[in-house]
């Protein structure tokens, strides 16, 4: 069975909020302590939390994000357990209000985190296939893409994978023979976007696809993505610990509890030290 490489968005971490601090003029007075400590009101406590909180969320929604990898889909490029910054500002539409910010559209080859198409609330990454009005198929696995056959060392095939039809021929084969259920509307929108042997990108739509070709649902079982559904690119793995692949299936509390505490004390064995920083390309 093929695997989305679906993100998790981790909560952030707590925020130690110095609270030593004077009030602003006209304020309640401040009360000093024997030691001549100053103190402030609970509502600048309350204030300056508050502060602190409004600035993390909009550097979360905004700016950058953080994502933990729980399937193998990208593998080798990505592995399962890395802890990626998602850059949320180059790959977003240009705004007139932010002209100093560096804004650029999607590129083929980009790493790119996104919305998956009908899932709202779902985080995949997948690498860019193919931009409107690219005409591409694949071959054996390669992928000939307006005419030429591309160079894609990360999506070598493994030493375990085999040739499947759907999968390495497509779109040649019809959905209906997919070795994964293809979505009823992709199925639709497939045939009608096919051009003698290829696949013809629409204007503001996206082909993504995994590294791990032989183990990716990709938009070859679900589509093209939407220029709004892309919400941005990894910009390094800031932490990478050894994660089983059946990690993302245990959800019970206890299974959260004894993965959490295996983390703990496995930490420092277990943490893949060469990664640390590692960027995503």
């Amino acid at each position: 069975m093929a695997k989305e490489d679906k993100l998790v968005a981790e909560r952030p971490a707590s925020v130690a909020v110095d609270t030593a601090k004077t009030g602003p003029v006209g304020a309640e007075p401040v009360k000093e302590t024997g030691e001549g400590r100053v103190e402030e009101t609970p509502f600048e406590a309350l204030a300056s939390i508050c502060s602190v909180l409004v600035i993390g969320l909009f550097i979360l929604t905004f700016l950058a994000q953080n994502f933990v990898i729980p399937s193998g889909s990208m593998e080798k490029t990505l592995l399962v357990g890395d802890h990626l910054l998602v850059d949320r500002i180059t790959l977003a539409p240009s705004s007139k209000w932010m002209p100093l910010v560096h804004y650029r559209e999607p590129k083929r080859d980009d790493i790119v985190v996104f919305l998956k198409p009908g899932e709202p609330d779902l985080f995949l990454v997948k690498r860019l296939i193919a931009l409107p009005g690219d005409h591409f198929h694949l071959r054996n696995g390669v992928v000939i893409l307006n005419g030429v056959a591309q160079n894609e060392p990360q999506a070598q095939l493994w030493p375990a994978d085999s040739y499947v039809p759907y999968k390495d021929d497509f779109p040649s084969i019809p959905a209906a023979e997919a070795d994964d259920p293809v979505t009823a509307q992709w199925a639709v929108d497939l045939a009608a976007n096919i051009q003698g042997n290829d696949l013809v990108v629409p204007p503001g739509m996206y082909f993504m696809m995994g590294d791990h070709r032989h183990n990716s649902l990709d938009s070859r079982y679900w589509g093209f993505v939407p220029r709004a559904n892309i919400v941005g690119r990894p910009l390094f793995n800031y932490w990478s610990f050894e994660t089983p692949d059946d990690q993302m299936y245990k959800t019970s509390i206890s299974d959260q509890v004894a993965w959490m505490g295996h983390v703990v004390v496995h930490f420092f064995s277990d943490t893949r030290w060469k990664r640390t920083l590692h960027l995503v390309k």
